[in-house]
């Protein structure tokens, strides 16, 4: 009897062992995995130009709800909306990630011949740029200015957001705001408002101010996420909705209403989309100059959402901190441009998207034509209103009126003056020689 508990002690240890070791030798196999970037997904070509595009990091509230507990600045002394210290460090980070996976691009010193960094015009993304670059290039050599400081300035431009059609994508285009107007409308989106109306109301009751669509929902529902972050306690009424599956739908689902329909993604992103082909293209042609090996976008989380989304790869969720798209080209051995898009928004390495009707290493070209579709031709054009697009009241159709009566008074005139010309000719014509004389 004691030797069968031995034996049976024995191999208890002995699967103990066992098992540690193989955990142990998955932790370690998965932490190699993890730094050797991009060892999962060996690509045709060499890597020419990467073109990148993140949200910013880590932020306070934009805008708490009104029976918020914690609304209130003495809570966020940053202010409102503003990038953390933990932001900053996020995105000090993927700076340092940059540089490790594309140190094969970028010089270890500075140069604006190499790169070329714009933020929207927003505090977060233009704080989030200058800490990305601050772990990008850590100043070495000469570019030390102060021995103290290890960090050095460099550009990060912008374009105030109500005239930038690409990146901020807020410059104004009628046509986008009617196709938006029209799908939400619709008989199946004003559907499915309807399935979510109960969680709307009870959201809308509890918070104190008026929830009404999943842009509402999601506005309120990243409140509570950034609160829950930072160890806030919430209301006790939130615990019937925050973290369940229906308010986390509609915040998800939010992402994808701006590029719902593929004339809604032309006009809101297409620009984008137009810039960066156009830009990949310049490179592989040799027509980029400055000849910049990276381009660098500091945006938002409804900026990732959109690309993905036209691009046909989005998966719904709420795109996270620092989440980042990387845009990159290869030249193969047949002089060949290819495509590839990575999506990173975890701490793991990226792998390549599977673009559709392409895969995951796409001949621009090709790529080109499969997205004709959302690249405008002329986007202030297309941003313009028909009259069949606009209300009675809109198109003015009194003035419409008024141009068309001028015009039917100007036609009478007209006639009245052939008429008259005519009749005194003919008078002339009949007059007696006796009166003439």
């Amino acid at each position: 009897m004691w030797k069968r508990h031995c034996c049976l002690v024995s191999i208890a240890v002995l699967c103990i062992f066992v098992g540690l070791g193989n955990a142990l030798h998955q932790a370690y196999a998965n932490v190699e995995v993890e730094g050797r970037p991009d060892q999962l997904a060996k690509l045709p070509g060499e890597l020419k130009f990467v073109h990148v595009i993140f949200r910013h990091g880590d932020r306070t509230p934009v805008d708490p709800y009104p029976t918020d507990p914690w609304n209130n600045l003495k809570f966020w002394t940053t202010g409102w909306g503003q990038l953390t210290n933990l932001g900053k460090q996020e995105h000090y980070d993927l700076g340092k990630w940059l540089r490790k996976r594309y140190s094969s691009l970028l010089s270890s010193r500075y140069s604006n011949e190499d790169i070329f960094v714009q933020s929207t015009d927003v505090d977060r993304t233009l704080m989030s740029a200058q800490s990305n670059l601050a772990g990008l290039y850590e100043p070495q050599g000469e570019d030390i200015w102060n021995p103290a400081i290890k960090w050095q300035p460099i550009p990060v431009h912008t374009t105030p957001e109500k005239d930038d059609p690409i990146l901020a994508a807020k410059a104004p285009c009628p046509a986008y705001d009617y196709e938006l107007a029209s799908l939400e409308s619709s008989p199946e989106f004003v559907a499915l408002a309807d399935k979510y109306r109960d969680l709307f109301e009870y959201l809308s009751e509890k918070s104190g101010r008026s929830v009404k669509t999943f842009l509402d929902a999601s506005y309120l529902n990243n409140t509570l996420f950034i609160e829950s972050l930072y160890n806030m306690s919430l209301p006790e009424w939130t615990n019937k909705v925050y973290g369940h599956e229906e308010l986390t739908y509609a915040a998800n689902f939010a992402f994808a209403i701006n590029t719902y329909t593929r004339k809604l993604a032309r006009l809101k992103t297409g620009p984008l989309l137009k810039d960066i082909f156009q830009r990949i293209d310049d490179k592989a042609t040799g027509r980029l100059q400055p000849d910049r090996s990276m381009w660098i976008y500091s945006a938002h989380d409804t900026t990732i959402a959109n690309v993905l989304n036209t691009l046909k790869v989005f998966e719904l969720h709420s795109p996270p901190y620092v989440a980042c798209i990387t845009v990159e080209l290869r030249i193969d051995d047949h002089n060949t441009p290819l495509v590839s898009v990575f999506y990173k928004n975890t701490t793991a390495e990226p792998l390549p998207l599977d673009i559709p009707g392409c895969g995951p290493s796409c001949p621009l070209k090709k790529l080109t034509a499969l997205y004709q579709d959302v690249l405008p031709l002329d986007w202030e054009r297309e941003c313009k209103r028909s009259t069949m697009m606009m209300t009675y009241e809109e198109a003015n159709l009194g003035a419409a009126t008024g141009i068309l009566i001028l015009i039917i008074i100007a036609l009478l005139l007209a006639s009245y003056g052939l008429m008259i010309y005519y009749r005194r000719r003919n008078y002339k014509l009949y007059t007696s020689y006796s009166q003439m004389a």
